[in-house]
């Protein structure tokens, strides 16, 4: 995709206190290749050195692009604002149901987690280099992206009485940060690409029948489809930030 003039995006921005980066090792998942053609890979300039196969090396490097393109993203948002901006103080990869707390809560296996009080995000290796072999590198961006928008949720201190709406906020932020990062030439998708962020978003919706009040809800299929492109496609604006 050709790379378009670079802008700038200003929204209302609150003061918070910020950790130092710290960022944590990705760990080598042992798990059996899978069987399927490898997809079509977002390529990202000049960050992103993805050679569209299934490796846990790529995994590697897409998730290591995904959060420095989220950090340079938001970094610019906050400027843009006068207000400085600090990076997530670490990510942090797990294997296992409990080997991480956040807090006083274990974090689940086969999740990914901003965690607010230690200021990192956390995600189950394992469950995530499955996903990204089933669905895409494309997932990557979109489930980092997610997460780093909770950081910054918790930076600008916004607050929600439900769970669902901070959940689609932040559908609707990734989206802004990947559509504006492919409009400013920093992000360029391949055909596909695209449709791996549908597919993604048609793996984490919740059920149907779950009602939207739960603790746990974080939208339907249909919801957070919407949530997501309304940001790709309108940027911050349509994230109500203010």
């Amino acid at each position: 995709m050709p790379a378009r003039p670079r802008k700038r995006w200003t929204v209302a921005l609150i003061a918070a206190a910020v950790l130092t980066l710290g960022c944590g090792a990705l760990p080598d998942p042992a798990l059996p290749e899978e069987s399927a053609s490898p997809p079509a890979a977002p390529q990202t300039t000049p960050t992103a050195k993805v050679d569209g196969t299934k490796t846990v090396g790529e995994f590697q490097e897409d998730a290591k692009d995904a959060v420095g393109l989220a950090e340079r993203y938001w970094s610019a948002v906050f400027e843009a604002s006068d207000v400085a901006f600090r990076p997530v103080a670490a990510i942090r990869p797990y294997r296992s149901n409990g080997e991480l707390a956040c807090g006083s809560e274990p974090i689940p296996a086969e999740n990914a987690v901003y965690c607010p009080a230690g200021d990192f995000i956390a995600y189950d290796a394992d469950w995530a280099v499955t996903a990204f072999r089933r669905i895409g590198d494309a997932f990557v961006f979109y489930l980092l992206g997610h997460e780093y928008a909770h950081a910054v949720q918790a930076r600008l201190g916004i607050e929600h009485r439900y769970g669902i709406d901070h959940e689609l906020q932040a559908d609707c932020m990734a989206g802004a940060y990947l559509g504006d990062s492919v409009r400013r030439g920093d992000l360029s998708l391949d055909k596909g690409d695209l449709d791996e962020f549908r597919s993604g978003l048609l793996a984490v919706g919740d059920p149907e029948d779950q009602p939207w009040f739960a603790p746990e809800s974080h939208g339907t299929v249909a919801q957070r489809t919407d949530a997501f492109f309304s940001g790709y496609e309108k940027s911050l604006k349509a994230c109500d930030l203010s």
